[in-house]
């Protein structure tokens, strides 16, 4: 079965990988879901993640990150822009979930950003997903 949305199936694997508290998830390998995981490693949501070649596309290996006692550290993770509805957002328009605590993953011309880097860089651009 070919696959319309590869961004919204990583980002529903890792849901269900966090609330099921399994500490690794496999995703497809592709350049805007390895950008979408170095923004959740720097920004402190998972531990870090290894791409695995299988001859194929590859796979993308994410170590997910836990609280000192077992507590899940994403809370939500919800896909904003669509392949049917497009979302993009200028620098000055992008939302801030939680008031700051939480971050909007964007992809913008210059790569794959959060939203914090988006107003330090000035850029705007599609808004991928919001993490909470």
């Amino acid at each position: 079965m070919a696959m319309c949305d590869p961004i919204a199936d990583m980002l529903t694997r890792i849901r269900n990988a966090t609330r099921n508290h399994v500490k690794t998830v496999k995703c497809l390998n592709s350049k805007v879901c390895r950008g979408i995981a170095d923004v959740l490693r720097d920004e402190g949501y998972i531990e870090g993640y290894d791409v695995i070649d299988d001859g194929k596309q590859g796979i993308i290996r994410i170590q997910l990150r836990y609280g000192p006692r077992g507590e899940v550290i994403i809370r939500k993770l919800q896909r904003e822009s669509r392949p049917g509805r497009r979302l993009y957002s200028k620098v000055e328009d992008l939302p801030r979930p939680l008031q700051g605590m939480g971050i909007c993953v964007v992809s913008t011309s210059k790569g794959v950003f959060s939203d914090r880097k988006c107003r330090s860089e000035g850029v705007g651009g599609e808004l991928l997903c919001t993490v909470e």
